[in-house]
């Protein structure tokens, strides 16, 4: 662990610069004040690096979570230790997802999905942040509030605080590269703005008092008839923060080369959203540009992300007096960069290549996600795009599926099987069933093997060529089988092994096949249902 020390060191402290406006600005915005942005920090930071399972990831306050945490804010306003029992309980909620070991599914969450609640975030913090940017106070309900409440705000703009704002912007836009590891664009925006309203524009509104000193114990509070909704946001907090921090383990692995452990992760994140609950500190994920910086200063260790927090809680113990003068709009021009950065800019620009039905997942999701809510958003996203994904999975997997009832030139059938197929002339179908067949299929299955036709008397169910079958598919096939037989068509099977014959045996869907029509090989069984067939006297010798 120590043996890149000098580069933890560097990448620590550079990670801890970044995160600090960073963090004071997501605290005014999720509603519960500067300092929780900053214990955020440093208790996430801290306990995800040391407990976590991605060695060079920097947590702490994200975006996604501060829209969350402003929702659950809002909504418990006269109840703090409410609101950070939520925070609290979305840890548990993850360190049980971690401990379930479901951090591997959560990274099958649909790229749309992702996509789409993600942009919605991006708009709803750009949004939310119009009115400190003008220099009023944020607007109750969320992006819907700060929209019905624009107009008459616009007659009510504080030009220096507009002028702060600006150039917090544009410093965050425009800061020459060469200067960001000097000096990270967030640290100079919250620089230059801080002197500029100490100087030019006094009476901007500013953060005020913030508190110095270690964190006071927040013990939770929950009333009985809160209890649904306690649980609804904690477990919004809960998957939020486990796509948000195995999405940035992702990118973290991409740059290191390594590979991370997602249980892991997800347990370190839930000890690290726990602490930070209990003392008051707003809730957080592996921080995609914190983690970057710090990688590419040299972080490779978990060292990193603990020296990153240990900085920010000695700059906490004395940093109260500075703080206290950071204006508004200072931290509002950051965070609309931050929100643009985190819309998905590169999915929308291909959205008209890109197939119709995802991208109508994608702004499904994204209009849930800033008009209702993240929870709802995320569930509608991923029940749409298993929809969509069922009706891809039914068309590849019926392609597999083949009836065939005289030989032709096409069928994979070897000489000896198309002369005693061609003997039985149309009394015996084959039915070749190639490839995977799961739910999607199952409906259309029958439909595609077809009715029986004239004359049919035997039915041959190849499975040489089949990988897999799910119960729905087995189910459906099943009830083929039943249906033969009461139409007194007699049914064979070949080639079935592996788990193909397991899953038919285990829910007996193979029950109304006798064991002499169930053959190791296809040749085998189409000549038993021929000769089963001209033995009926269905077909001429």
């Amino acid at each position: 662990m120590f043996g890149n020390l000098r580069g933890d060191i560097f990448g620590g402290v550079t990670a801890a610069v970044v995160a600090l406006p960073l963090a004071l600005a997501f605290g005014v915005a999720s509603g519960v004040g500067a300092i929780a942005g900053l214990y955020g920090a440093i208790a996430v930071g801290f306990f995800a690096a040391v407990l976590g399972g991605t060695p060079s990831q920097v947590s702490g306050p994200t975006g996604p979570m501060t829209v969350v945490m402003a929702a659950i804010v809002a909504q418990h306003a006269g109840n703090l230790p409410e609101a950070f029992a939520i925070v609290i309980l979305g840890g548990v909620g993850q360190i049980i997802l971690g401990t379930l070991r479901v951090g591997r599914y959560v990274s099958y969450t649909p790229y749309s999905v992702v996509s789409g609640f993600m942009s919605g975030i991006g708009v709803i913090i750009i949004v939310i942040q119009i009115l400190p940017f003008i220099g009023l106070p944020t607007a109750s309900g969320g992006p819907l509030g700060t929209l019905q409440a624009l107009p008459s705000a616009l007659g009510n703009i504080d030009i220096g605080a507009l002028v702060i704002g600006g150039l917090s912007l544009a410093i965050m836009i425009f800061w020459p590269p060469r200067l960001r590891a000097i000096l990270p664009p967030p640290l100079a925006a919250l620089i230059a703005g801080t002197l500029a309203g100490l100087f030019l524009f006094p009476g901007v509104p500013v953060i005020g008092d913030v508190p110095t000193g270690l964190p006071e114990i927040v013990w939770p509070s929950i009333p009985i008839d809160d209890l649904p909704r306690v649980i609804s946001g904690a477990a919004t907090l809960a998957l939020l923060g486990s796509i948000d921090s195995l999405l940035t383990s992702l990118v973290a692995d991409s740059i290191t080369g390594t590979r991370h452990n997602s249980n892991r992760e997800l347990i370190g994140q839930g000890i690290g959203n726990m602490i930070a609950g209990f003392i008051g500190g707003l809730p957080g994920a592996g921080a995609t540009m914190r983690t970057v910086v710090n990688v590419r200063a040299g972080g490779r260790t978990p060292i990193s992300g603990a020296l990153h927090s240990l900085i920010l809680l000695a700059l906490v113990l004395g940093l109260g007096p500075l703080a206290e003068r950071v204006p508004h709009a200072v931290l509002a021009g950051i965070l609309f960069k931050v929100g643009y950065d985190i819309i998905d800019w590169g999915y929308l620009r291909r959205v008209r290549r890109a197939p119709r039905d995802k991208v109508f997942v994608m702004f499904a999701t994204f209009a849930l996600t800033v008009f209702v809510d993240l929870i709802t958003a995320v569930a509608a996203g991923i029940i749409l795009a298993s929809f969509v994904t069922a009706r891809w999975q039914e068309q590849e997997q019926l392609e597999g599926v083949t009836r065939l009832a005289l030989p032709n030139g096409d069928s994979p059938l070897t000489p000896a099987e198309r002369d005693d197929l061609a003997r039985a002339e149309g009394a015996v179908s084959v039915v070749f069933l190639r490839g995977s067949f799961s739910y999607a299929s199952a409906r259309e299955l029958a439909s595609r093997v077809g009715a029986k036709s004239a004359g049919q008397m035997a039915i041959v169910y190849d499975f040489t060529e089949a990988a897999r079958i799910d119960t729905s598919a087995a189910l459906a096939l099943e009830e083929l089988i039943t249906k033969a037989a009461q139409e007194h068509e007699a049914c064979f099977i070949s080639g079935l092994g592996g788990k193909t014959r397991e899953t038919l045996e285990m829910l007996g869907a193979l029950d109304g096949i006798p064991s002499a029509h169930q053959f190791e090989n296809r040749t085998d069984a189409i000549h038993a249902a021929v000769e089963v067939a001209l033995t009926k006297g269905k077909a001429p010798e």
